[in-house]
């Protein structure tokens, strides 16, 4: 099921207004930062396994996505992120949905 926003846009990198085709990965995280223009910063946490120790670790990572202009979102919300093709050098995910 799809959830149209509310607000349209004219942005032409965004997956529902203009058909940005999204393909591959889904992921989920919180947003830490909205600072550059059009671009989110999440972060999402995982579990790594360490053999030596025989236990496992807990470990950040961070991803640029895009943030289209119909998208209202803020640090520290949780966001769906959707994998597309490269946007610039950094991004290659684009802001799905606010959960």
């Amino acid at each position: 099921m799809k959830i149209m926003p509310k607000t349209e846009c004219n942005d032409r990198h965004c997956p529902k207004h203009a058909g940005l085709p999204v393909r591959g990965t889904m992921l989920e995280g919180v947003v830490v930062s909205d600072k550059a223009k059009n671009t989110v910063t999440v972060e999402r946490g995982y579990l790594h396994y360490v053999p030596k120790y025989e236990r496992y670790q807990r470990r950040t990572t961070r991803i640029a996505a895009h943030k289209p202009g119909c998208m209202q979102v803020a640090p520290g919300d949780k966001v769906r992120l959707a994998e597309c093709r490269k946007i610039s050098k950094t991004k290659s995910f684009v802001v799905m949905e606010k959960l």
